[in-house]
């Protein structure tokens, strides 16, 4: 039976839109330019494709798991001992993930606009709110990441077409000038979020209608937009070294953007895109935290949204020097999601393949 909360699937797109737009527009964007550099457009369209074949594997799953919610799925065919050590195993990467993307706003929030404010504030001020969205409907979620996403596109569409005056399409040649290698090392980088479509597995029991291919397609080609629009832009305004050494160079993008003559540093913009896009990405991930471990009583659900944002907050808290954090992001943490959700996936797979292998025998059994 389906729940109440329920969203369409052109809801669902929106919302991975915001929330795994975010990590594709800018956490991806630096490190992609760093290891591919003007190569590293070629590196997301590889993903891109690539992650269409994945795509298949998706809704094999979602077909074989016919809108039961993904904990009951799982106790039902690996029984609940594993699925517990493996809701355990997701959430604490969850609330990693979730720490990384706060982690990252604050360090661009002290490094932008609240130079002298201490992080421990900004993250209180942050995750509150994050844990009061987290704690609501997925249909209030979802309707608040509309209004918030129309003008983050407004905006998008804005910064991309003034800045036209200062692109230079040809800093993209020539292609492969260091041959096909740093293509593929930077795919990865791609992947870790293309790799998060694998959500839409937890939430599908809230779809109203049938998840298919096309809607993957879809998400797929807006992901890999969001990361070629700032990718491209950096290249083709500030050329590979520059863009290169730049720690955020969405943020960049912006510094440039004018009106005119007269109407400049219009960059307090960006300001609300990437707020806007951080609050929904966290309180998505605390929200799928809460629907893994699928408790009904609003106190439990109190107390995991509030410990998990207690760790979230602790975790981003921990002193850590920003180059250190940039090169944990880049070798171990965004390599280290590729490769989980990867494997979560395969591993769903699996079971699915197990689960309609037995239905068929079951079914053999009781014809003859």
């Amino acid at each position: 039976m389906k729940s109440k909360d329920t969203i369409s699937i052109f809801q669902m797109i929106l919302l991975f839109m915001t929330g795994i737009g975010l990590k594709n527009h800018v956490i991806a964007v630096p490190h992609l330019i760093k290891t591919a550099g003007r190569d590293a457009w070629i590196s997301v369209v590889a993903m891109s494709i690539l992650s269409l074949i994945w795509g298949l594997l998706i809704l094999y799953i979602y077909k074989t798991m016919k809108g039961q919610h993904i904990r009951k799925w799982l106790e039902k065919n690996i029984g609940k001992l594993f699925t517990n050590i493996l809701i355990v195993i997701s959430g604490f990467y969850l609330l990693v993930m979730a720490a990384v993307t706060l982690k990252e706003t604050i360090m661009w929030t002290n490094v932008s606009y609240l130079l002298s404010t201490p992080p421990l504030i900004l993250t209180i001020l942050f995750i509150l709110p994050c844990m009061l969205a987290a704690l609501t409907r997925l249909q209030t979620i979802t309707i608040t990441n509309f209004f918030f996403l129309l003008f983050v596109v407004i905006f998008g569409f804005f910064v991309s077409f003034t800045n036209m005056q200062f692109k230079d399409y040809s800093l993209l040649l020539p292609i492969l000038e260091n041959g096909p290698l740093p293509v593929v090392k930077a795919m990865i980088y791609q992947g870790t979020g293309m790799a998060e479509l694998v959500f839409l597995l937890v939430l599908q029991h809230k779809f109203r209608s049938e998840f298919r291919y096309r809607h993957f397609l879809i998400s797929v080609f807006i992901l890999t937009g969001l990361t070629l629009g700032p990718l491209i832009g950096a290249i083709a305004e500030f050329g590979p070294t520059e863009a290169a050494m730049q720690r955020y160079p969405a943020y960049e993008e912006w510094g440039l953007a004018r009106l005119g003559k007269y109407v400049e540093h219009v960059d307090f913009f960006s300001i609300y895109q990437w707020l806007a896009g951080a609050f929904i990405r966290i309180t998505l991930i605390l929200y799928t935290l809460r629907v893994l471990i699928n408790k009904k009583s609003k106190k439990i659900n109190l107390w995991i949204i509030l410990s998990a944002s207690v760790i979230v907050g602790t975790l981003v808290a921990f002193p850590i020097d920003e180059r250190v954090f940039f090169n944990m992001l880049m070798h171990v943490l965004l390599p280290l999601t590729f490769w989980f959700f990867l494997g979560l996936s395969i591993f769903f797979g699996i079971i699915a393949f197990m689960n309609r292998r037995k239905k068929r025998g079951d079914n053999d059994v009781q014809e003859t």
